[in-house]
């Protein structure tokens, strides 16, 4: 029987500093998409993927986050006195009763691969998700739980990929698939952030992950790399030594939130979608166009 993957560490101890300065004092992962901040749409896609345990790895400045995902006495109060039945069931409602948050502070950031390993003790021998929530991806069924059902059927690592520009590959672990990959894309070969000139595809590992815990025996080993920070992508390439790897296209809209573009975009198109603007905000983009 392949284990269930019930786990989903999230790496949110980061800076943000190209968000600079909204995220002077406010973590990057609180910045609002529409009405709901970035890690609750990351949340949302891992339990709607059979998640249970949301293990986040912070840093100084995130208590918002352990904030956001907590109950809200006073607020709720608030609501209940005022008859705000809506507003205080989006409230109380934000995550199920049968999921449970843990929070482990990551003393000092030296990159994803340490943010993954400080999970270690918590994750222990079980495979496990990470998603990094300045990924947004628009999808149905979520990216996550599209690589749930690859892991099922392999019963091995899955990683989450997308097509970039070539000009952008610097910016990516990028992935080679084998030739031999048949129904599921097995991964030969991963890169973290090759020149264009030595990209081997322009397929990039977009901020989804299912991994084997081989993952900390490799993590443990792993020398300081690309901007002089342990690298994810450096120990799944030897992950690949011992075990097989596949890549899954994610089908879905995908914004870089981690871009002041990439999160525009996003704001505007889930915008777009949102029920309750969604009609006025095309209205005035349209009359946009026409002042434009």
């Amino acid at each position: 029987m392949t284990p269930k993957i019930t786990k989903a560490v999230f790496p949110v101890a980061g800076m943000g500093t190209r968000f600079l300065p909204a995220t002077k004092a406010s973590p990057k992962e609180m910045l609002p998409v529409v009405d709901k901040p970035l890690i609750q749409y990351a949340v949302e896609e891992a339990i709607n993927a059979g998640i249970t345990e949301l293990i986040f790895i912070t840093g100084r400045n995130k208590r918002s986050i352990e904030d956001h995902f907590d109950k809200a006495y006073e607020l709720e109060t608030e609501l209940e006195l005022k008859n705000k039945t809506k507003l205080l069931d989006i409230v109380q409602n934000i995550l199920p009763n049968n999921v449970n948050c843990i929070y482990i502070r990551q003393a000092e950031a030296l990159g994803l691969g340490h943010a993954v390993l400080t999970a270690s003790s918590v994750v222990g021998n079980e495979p496990f998700a990470v998603i990094l929530a300045d990924e947004l991806i628009d999808a149905n069924p979520g990216a996550l739980a599209q690589m749930v059902k690859v892991y099922e059927q392999t019963g091995s690592s899955v990683l989450g990929v997308h097509e970039v520009e070539l000009e952008d590959v610097s910016s990516y672990g990028i992935v080679k698939l084998s030739d031999d990959s048949l129904k599921f894309n097995k991964i030969e070969r991963i890169v973290e952030k090759p020149q264009p000139s030595d990209a081997t595809s322009n397929l990039a590992a977009v901020g989804r992950y299912i991994l084997t815990p081989r993952i900390f025996t490799e993590l443990k080993n792993t020398k300081r790399g690309v901007g002089g920070e342990i690298q994810l992508t450096d120990a799944i390439s030897e992950v690949l030594h011992y075990e097989a790897i596949f890549a899954h296209i994610i089908e879905g809209k995908r914004y870089d939130c981690g871009s002041k573009l990439g999160y525009l975009e996003a704001t505007i198109n889930l915008g777009l979608k949102h029920p309750e603007i969604g009609k006025e905000l095309r209205n005035y983009l349209q009359q946009l166009k026409l002042e434009l």
